[in-house]
């Protein structure tokens, strides 16, 4: 015989109360008193009460799931991003239908179409370029989006999509500056992908820290590795092939700092000994005994945690009406890469 399923009616007949009380005290709303909601939240645990989603849904016209679009699961930095934006949705009590996509125009667009057919609520994606023509039917759509890790810039609907990043120009200019300062004048940098804000903006503050200082990065000591491991590995050992190599290298996430790092060590180079190395994101490998990368610290978790927050609380019509930009800071994770411990800073530099 099958199991009756357990309503507010029936928990509001044992607290004695109505099933709007029992549905307040059951959503954590204010106007419950305290020793009222512990006898409901007793009551309804003891009866194994479900909530009823489907119900909830139709009412309220939500389905409680959002999507995520994610670059590549595979790299270190983007699972600590999903589990932010995961836990804060679990809290608010949303599903998340997680989407591998990478920067594929038709990926993408395939994406977005099966996360619509699935009614979802809104979407938090890390994979959004000024370019992407998705962008006019979110914005016609009105949609909940927000744009996490990247923003938009020089998109015509870039004042129409929230956005929650790190300062990476001020990232950049520090993870530059502090080469410099330990004495380096020829310093590389691993690029990601030159569409994306993010590299455009490490790139433009790794810039400015040399030209303040009379230096630039010749081009080809500039290489764009798409933030894939294995191309910057390779971009390494040319490097290391050139007549007067660079001293140091600034690679613009720790993914392709390791691709480094692994490369350098195969051509029997030490690090810092050698070549000095900074990286940017500050995953959890990046501090590992051996490792120790010097590296940026991008906030991954904080930065999920903000962006789903944002997101559902205009799901919720709780947000503010304005377009919200959100840059958190930059911090230098200074370890044993870079070579600061062997000395510091030259005096003579600022």
């Amino acid at each position: 015989m099958k199991k009756q399923r357990v309503t507010l009616k029936d928990i509001a007949r044992l607290a004695k109360v109505t099933p709007t009380t029992v549905s307040m005290a059951l959503n954590n709303q204010p106007r419950v008193g305290a020793e009222t909601r512990k006898r409901i939240l007793a009551i309804a645990r003891e009866l194994g009460y479900q909530p009823d989603h489907i119900a909830q849904s139709l009412r309220r016209r939500r389905t409680y799931t959002i999507g995520l679009m994610i670059k590549n699961i595979a790299d270190p930095f983007y699972p600590e991003l999903a589990c932010g934006i995961g836990q804060v949705a679990k809290e608010r009590g949303y599903n998340v239908i997680l989407c591998n996509v990478g920067d594929d125009q038709q990926d993408k667009a395939t994406t977005l179409n099966i996360l619509r057919g699935r009614g979802v609520d809104g979407i938090v994606s890390t994979v959004t370029l000024d370019q992407d023509p998705y962008l006019e039917t979110i914005v016609e759509e009105h949609l909940p989006f927000v744009a996490v890790v990247r923003t938009l810039r020089t998109s015509p609907f870039a004042d129409r999509i929230d956005s929650v990043t790190i300062d990476n120009y001020t990232g950049g200019y520090q993870a530059v500056e502090h080469l410099y300062r330990l004495g380096h004048d020829r310093i590389a940098v691993i690029a990601g992908s030159m569409e994306t804000s993010t590299a455009a903006d490490r790139t433009r503050g790794a810039r400015k820290a040399l030209t303040e200082r009379g230096l630039e990065i010749p081009p080809e000591r500039l290489v764009d590795c798409r933030f894939s491991r294995q191309l910057a590995g390779e971009a390494a050992r040319r490097f290391m092939a050139m007549a007067a190599p660079p001293t140091a290298i600034f690679a613009q996430d720790d993914n392709m700092a390791i691709g480094v790092r692994e490369a350098l060590l195969a051509e029997g180079l030490g690090i810092p000994g050698d070549v000095a190395l900074v990286g940017f994101d500050n995953i959890d490998v990046a501090g590992f005994a051996g490792i120790e990368l010097t590296t940026i610290n991008q906030k991954i978790y904080e930065m999920g945690a903000l962006g789903v927050n944002v997101l559902l609380d205009k799901v919720e019509g709780e947000g503010p009406e304005r377009v919200q930009k959100i840059v958190l800071q930059s911090k230098l994770i200074i370890r044993q890469s870079c070579g600061y411990q062997h000395g510091g800073y030259l005096p003579a530099r600022p």
